[in-house]
Order: C-alpha cells, then sequence, then structure tokens
C-alpha cells in the first residue's frame, strides 16, 4: 500500500520510515509457525557478556537450542555440528546506504554466516532472501566465486573512476544555526577549484542533515588518482573566511558518504 501521509495512531504527519524485520518480529514468527521449537536469541542485548555467550555455546552444544535467531553476532566464528540450515534474511539490506564498501561487507558476513551450516559430518543448506539476485554480490555467493566478486568489483570501482583507481573528498560544513551552515556551504561552492579531471558536486544538504543538534551541509570532490586532491582543498577552504560558528569536516577517500 502506499505510504500514508499520517500515522494511523497519533496522526504526525511525513513520521514513518522503512524498517527491517528486526530480531524480535522474526522470533515471534517463528514463535507462531514453530511453538514447540526451542529458541535462542543472539544479539548484543543477550549476549553482553563472556558468561552469556558462554551459557549460549553450552546450551546450543548440549541440543537444548532447535532454532538460533541473531544479528551479525552469530557469524563469528561459532562451531556447531549440529547446525545444518542457515536462513539470511534482508540479505540485500547492507546494499542500501552510502558504504562504497557496501557489496564486500555484504559477502563478507553472509559467506561467514554460510559458513556456520554444515561444519560438521551433516550436509549445510543455505538460503538467502534478496530482491536483487541478480546483483553480482548475491550471484557469487549462490556460486561461492569470491574470486569473482572480486574481479567484478575491482571492474566496478575502476570504471567509476572509485578509489583505489580515483580519489574522493567529502567537505561537510556544520553549525547549530541552518542558515549559518548554508551560507558557508555557498559560499564555498560559489568559489569550487576548477581544474582537468575534477568535479565538484554540492553542496547540498548532507544525508545525515542534523547531527547531535547541528546542521551538515556537503560538497564532494571527485579526481583522479594523481590528482593533488589536498593541495587543492587547503587552497579552496583558504579562499573563503569562516564564521566562529561553522566548522568544516574534510573526509579524503571516505568509506562512507552519510
Amino acid at each position: 500500500m502506499p505510504l500514508p501521509r499520517l500515522c494511523p495512531e497519533c496522526e504526525d504527519e511525513d513520521s514513518l520510515v522503512a524498517c527491517g524485520p528486526g530480531v524480535e518480529r522474526v522470533a515471534d514468527e517463528v514463535a507462531l509457525r514453530f511453538p514447540e521449537a526451542r529458541v535462542a536469541i543472539v544479539t548484543s542485548d543477550t549476549l553482553w557478556s563472556p558468561a552469556k555467550a558462554a551459557e549460549f555455546v553450552d546450551n546450543v552444544e548440549g541440543g537444548l537450542v532447535d532454532i538460533i535467531i541473531g544479528t551479525q553476532l552469530v557469524t563469528k566464528g561459532y562451531h556447531f555440528p549440529n547446525l545444518t540450515l542457515v536462513g539470511v534474511v534482508d540479505a540485500d539490506l547492507g546494499l542500501d546506504g552510502g558504504d562504497l564498501r557496501a557489496s564486500e561487507r555484504t559477502f563478507q558476513q553472509i559467506a561467514q554466516v554460510a559458513g556456520r551450516a554444515g561444519r560438521g559430518v551433516k550436509p549445510g543448506e543455505v538460503l538467502i532472501q534478496t530482491r536483487v539476485p541478480d546483483a553480482p554480490v548475491m550471484a557469487a555467493l549462490v556460486a561461492n566465486d569470491r574470486d569473482g566478486f572480486y574481479a567484478a568489483e575491482a571492474a566496478a570501482r575502476k570504471q567509476a573512476g572509485a578509489p583505489p583507481y580515483g580519489r574522493f573528498a567529502a567537505l561537510v560544513i556544520s553549525s547549530e544555526d541552518i542558515e549559518v551552515a548554508r551560507g558557508v556551504a555557498q559560499r564555498l561552492g560559489a568559489k569550487a577549484p576548477v581544474a582537468e579531471g575534477l568535479a565538484v558536486y554540492g553542496p547540498a544538504p548532507a544525508p545525515l542533515a542534523m547531527l547531535r543538534g547541528r546542521h551538515r551541509f556537503r560538497l564532494l570532490l571527485h579526481a583522479p588518482r594523481s590528482f593533488d586532491l589536498q593541495g587543492t582543498i587547503r587552497d579552496w577552504v583558504a579562499s573563503i573566511d569562516w564564521p566562529a560558528k561553522a566548522r568544516l569536516a574534510i573526509d579524503i577517500d571516505p568509506y562512507s558518504f552519510v
């Protein structure tokens, strides 16, 4: 159904956001479908100490757990010989967002959790739920083709001029006063450097436009690998006056663009 403009309960406007299923909601579904199953929920809230982690391992090894439901914590090196089926719910959620390493992280995490199945003499099976089965990372996971994934990811990076084949830099201007932040960002954008191979995007509100009480605007630079990015930014930033209320954060080759 279309996203309602108003919350049906409190009638707050434009307040509904998309969310994943969540461990607790998955556990509720499991309880409905398998009411007799003994379930262990593995999150940072339930395994908050070495003692709790040891208790969980002892229960599984002792045959006291039928189904394990957890976050990525379940990928971290556990060896349960009787675990034969692994299901990854909403496997492509990690592909969203502004992280260049999203595909790498997704491949690593799913490959790790897949490795929990069939570690003993019993064969294992892995089910991956995805909305983008044709995505290179999903195809590589199904084929267990790590080298093929690496080659495809490197080729995509090279075509886009992304690190390590090109360079990015993010400049984030922030202030408790939105007009101060916007004004500095606009002045900086008006004096953006012009050079062969350099692209400057913005200014625009950062994806996290408000963080810790500060309004944030961002400019993004994209340049060839050999480009003097630091020197260009140093001269560019010095070309305008900076009010005391404004802060500047510079991230060279950022991991995330949020």
